[in-house]
């Protein structure tokens, strides 16, 4: 009988020689909790909770954000042309506006500000103080392997080296944390625990005894979610093999050019498959409970990325957002593009937005794809954050930033609609609804003690 097997930690793995793999929320696991306070249905005491911010550079064109059709109660009907990806998620997220960072903005200062929302020292390079997800991570870091991730894609461009413009998490006023760019560092973080492993061992091999002898214990719905947890840490293995393949041909066959900077060994050569596999990471670590706390910066701050893989597309990022220039003489430009209009510029960057909505629409379907012991998905205890600290990429505006969450955040968000405060609102009362998601006692974030309502 299920009642006379002994139960195991929240908090157990699964070891082998030289690696360790954390573990899904099993029926074995289950320990019934009662707690009657206010933020009970947050705390990780009765569920786990998790919490992510993604980022990305340039702010959007003015209009591409606002969905096209918004119910009377703000339920969300349907979303506008370029953020068309999101339609089939929809019911799952809320487009923020009218929030913006009223104390820091641009490319160096937004970008640094972003989760500490104060004021910005460029020449001491200071913020306020700790940004929100690392406050989280100091509540509950010491639950997992790891306290938070920060993830990034390697940086293209004249700022790659800029230090306020390649960091959103800081531990504190001045010190910014450093990002994971390269997708078998993230892995072998996460589940390796000797560098003496070599890159063709398989932690899922390593470790496979004990997992046998874990799926005798547990049900039978342990025995699926065990089997389908590891055929999953597999495939990524053999992704990350086979960028490390591609990378080294490509090398030797002369693909990489000169606008594009040399990829490390595992970085793969296509930037669409090298997003996916680092949001592969994210979906990785909250499923196996390395951590409960990440950021994703899909670029740097000011980001010289060329989109060239997107019909239609010509240009570097940066460039593009300034789209109310054509001739290609401005800014950092690469002086051999210019564009016939303004309109055929501004959908350019159109597309490349759409297709970063595109990417967050993915990590959206794999959260919600992956069931927990408790019959919720990885998306319904999840809180995400997904924006950049720029408005209007022309004007480099900074109200009305482009922001949208997604997940329930354990039952503390009301997903479908439109969030839409009457007045400019900080970002500080954005990030305070989502620290407390995670059942934290803060009463104050960034200047403000008053939470966004995101029921």
């Amino acid at each position: 009988m299920r009642s006379s097997l002994n139960r195991i930690s929240r908090r157990s793995v699964l070891r082998g020689a030289g690696a360790m793999l954390g573990l899904p929320l099993l029926d074995i696991m289950a320990t019934p909790v009662a707690v009657a306070d206010p933020l009970s249905r947050f705390r990780s005491g009765s569920q786990t909770n998790r919490l992510a911010y993604l980022y990305f550079p340039n702010g959007v064109a003015r209009g591409s954000w606002a969905p096209e059709r918004v119910g009377d109660d703000g339920t969300l009907q349907k979303l506008n042309r370029w953020m068309q990806p999101l339609e089939s998620v929809k019911e799952h997220i809320v487009v923020g506006t009218n929030l913006w960072t009223p104390r820091g903005n641009g490319h160096g200062a937004g970008t640094a500000t972003w989760l500490t929302d104060g004021g910005y020292d460029e020449r001491k390079i200071q913020v306020n103080g700790k940004s929100a997800d690392q406050l989280v991570a100091q509540r509950v870091g010491d639950q997992t392997l790891l306290p938070s991730l920060e993830l990034s894609v390697k940086g293209e461009g004249y700022f790659t080296g800029n230090l306020p413009r390649n960091s959103i998490s800081w531990s504190d006023e001045a010190t910014p944390l450093s990002r994971e760019t390269e997708p078998r560092s993230v892995f072998d973080r996460m589940f390796r625990t000797s560098e003496g492993i070599g890159i063709d061992q398989s932690v899922v091999d390593l470790v496979l005894e004990n997992a046998r002898s874990l799926k005798r214990a547990g049900s039978r719905e342990d025995r699926r979610k065990i089997e389908e947890y590891l055929q999953s840490i597999r495939s990524i293995e053999r992704r990350l093999e086979f960028a490390e393949k591609q990378t080294d041909q490509a090398m030797l066959v002369g693909e990489l050019t000169d606008t594009l900077t040399r990829p490390q060994p595992g970085i793969p050569t296509q930037h669409a498959e090298y997003v996916r596999l680092m949001l592969d990471m994210m979906v990785l670590a909250f499923w196996s409970d390395a951590t409960r706390v990440c950021t994703f910066m899909m670029d740097h701050g000011q980001s010289n990325r060329y989109f060239d893989f997107i019909p239609e597309c010509t240009g570097t990022w940066h460039a593009l957002s300034h789209y109310r220039d054509i001739s290609g003489r401005t800014e950092d430009d690469d002086g051999k593009t210019s564009w016939d209009t303004m309109e055929a510029k501004r959908d350019m960057y159109n597309r490349v937005t759409q297709w970063h909505h595109a990417q967050f629409a993915y990590l959206i379907k794999k959260l919600d794809g992956i069931q927990e012991a408790d019959g919720r998905t990885l998306l319904q205890t999840s809180t995400l954050c997904y924006g950049s600290s720029i408005s209007d990429g022309h004007s480099h505006g900074e109200r009305d930033l482009p922001v949208i969450l997604a997940g329930q955040g354990g039952g503390g968000i009301t997903t479908g609609r439109h969030l839409k405060p009457r007045r400019p609102t900080s970002m500080s009362k954005l990030h305070l609804a989502m620290i407390q998601t995670m059942g934290i006692d803060v009463e104050r974030f960034g200047g403000e003690d008053e939470p966004l309502d995101l029921k």
